[in-house]
């Protein structure tokens, strides 16, 4: 088997860092490597001498003329400084509260990280030498080091370089930012868990984990000496019915004093101090108050900045991590750990995503995308992106889209329905958009259904109030 003729002879002689020598096949000569910080790869160059001594003596004058050539920037105008002035920055908004904890987390290691961070590769390159052929340089390399990473990692750490460009054109270093295209993205469908009426009632997945999670805690079962109990449930109830992402500046960080139970509807105001989008009040459903007032019954003397799941951690990643464990446990037990339309693994998270395909789907398309997004703490894009054209058409959908409004309610006529089940309302009447005749209809129908809540709706789903018949008292 004959060899390649560019195979290297044994092996390269380093003579200094980032230079070395060597042969290869079917040459008598001896070539020099060296290692191009800049371009993150070798340059080679023949040395036409024979013997190791004479390629040594070569490598040591290319040495030579490399630090020569190596323009050293002025301290002021390297990529270096202006990285760390951009952090500094950002860790002010941050802590004005007009940036997030988890977005400046992700913004610092995208500059700081050791092995490719900004700085890393960037650190000693003048700004104003910094061409957008550097920039895709460097995308190459990070794609090359890092292949599993997806084009939205990509353009984090893109929105990162161009935020440190900024800072030096605001310092009138450079007048302009290099282009930086972005990573094409493919949208992948959010993995959650399929319930009725998306699946038949025997399929529902959502219903599985509800009921395994019960029969986990009657069961005593422990993971890694932790007992599950009936608040895994309870969370589970809590984060579908409140669209909180499960993390520790958002579900975990809740406390008690950041609760308040309201009427008319029913339901629980949260205030999401530091959430993933930053500051935000938010909107849970009505089964969301039931599981408050079974937390309240658990933790009977909870202080307002007792922390509302396992408030005995007092670290909320170590709470986090428990409840992570307990429901990969789950996910196990009710064989459910990969959604089999999407061949994506579940979740903890796969919760929020049901929260808001719930949401989606249950409202038959009444539900305003708009409030939902703003509730949840994320964008209509998002929500269009990952949620809503990745759902079937139900049957409702399509009736919606044929439908034609009727005589009593194209002058915006209010509804007035009585609730016969979960989330279903029959109507009773509609009247005219008036105070006093809302108030004369709600009035007449508590007498009617006193043991019932009812409901004064806008055509457009817009509840203006909501009773039950003994608590009316307008």
């Amino acid at each position: 088997m004959t060899e390649k003729p560019n195979k290297i002879v044994g092996s390269a002689i380093k003579v200094f860092p980032g230079i070395s020598i060597y042969r290869v096949n079917n040459s008598r000569f001896w070539y020099v490597r060296v290692w191009d910080r800049n371009k993150r790869r070798y340059a080679v160059k023949g040395t036409g001498e024979t013997t190791e001594l004479g390629a040594k003596r070569v490598a040591q004058d290319v040495a030579v003329s490399l630090l020569k050539e190596a323009k050293t920037p002025s301290r002021e105008f390297s990529f270096k400084i202006f990285a760390q002035k951009m952090v500094k920055q950002e860790q002010t908004r941050k802590d004005q509260g007009q940036r997030s904890l988890g977005s400046f987390k992700v913004l610092r290691w995208c500059v700081d990280h050791e092995e490719w961070g900004l700085i890393k590769y960037f650190g000693a390159k003048d700004v104003r030498t910094i061409t957008t052929a550097d920039y895709l340089d460097y995308l190459n390399y990070l794609q090359k080091t890092n292949p599993e990473w997806s084009p939205s990692t990509l353009n984090i750490v893109q929105v990162a370089f161009r935020n440190v460009m900024k800072v030096a054109r605001q310092d009138r270093a450079i007048d302009t930012i290099p282009d930086t295209p972005r990573s094409k993205q493919k949208d992948n469908p959010r993995p959650f868990f399929r319930f009725h009426p998306l699946v038949e009632k025997q399929d529902d997945a959502y219903q599985k984990i509800l009921k395994t999670a019960g029969d986990l805690a009657d069961m005593m079962r422990y993971v890694r000496g932790i007992l599950i109990t009936e608040e895994l449930r309870d969370l589970i109830l809590f984060v579908t019915h409140s669209f909180v992402r499960p993390i520790a500046s958002e579900l975990y960080a809740l406390k008690h004093q950041d609760i308040v139970v309201a009427d008319n509807p029913r339901r629980l105001i949260l205030t999401i101090r530091d959430g993933k989008t930053g500051y935000r009040a938010s909107n849970t459903l009505e089964a969301a108050v039931s599981v408050y007032e079974r937390i309240l019954k658990r933790y009977p003397d909870a202080k307002p900045s007792d922390y509302i799941f396992l408030p005995q951690y007092l670290n909320r990643t170590t709470a986090g991590k428990v409840i992570q464990r307990q429901f990969r446990e789950l996910l196990a037990e009710s064989k459910l750990q990969i959604d089999t339309h999407t061949g994506q693994r579940h979740s903890i998270y796969s919760l929020r995503h049901t929260a808001i395909c719930m949401r989606l789907i249950n409202s038959g398309g009444q539900v305003n995308i708009f409030n939902l997004a703003k509730n949840a703490g994320t964008s209509v894009e998002q929500i269009e992106r990952f949620y809503a054209r990745n759902l079937p058409l139900s049957a409702e959908l399509a009736r919606n889209l044929q439908s034609f409004a009727k005589d009593d309610e194209k002058e915006g006529n209010v509804r007035i329905e009585v609730e016969t089940g979960k989330e279903k309302w029959k109507l009773l009447h509609t009247v005219p958009n008036q105070y006093k005749s809302i108030s004369d209809a709600m009035k007449n129908a508590t007498k009617e259904h006193s043991d019932k809540r009812v409901r004064a709706i806008t055509t457009n789903r817009v509840v203006l109030d909501i009773v039950k018949g003994e608590n009316f008292n307008k």
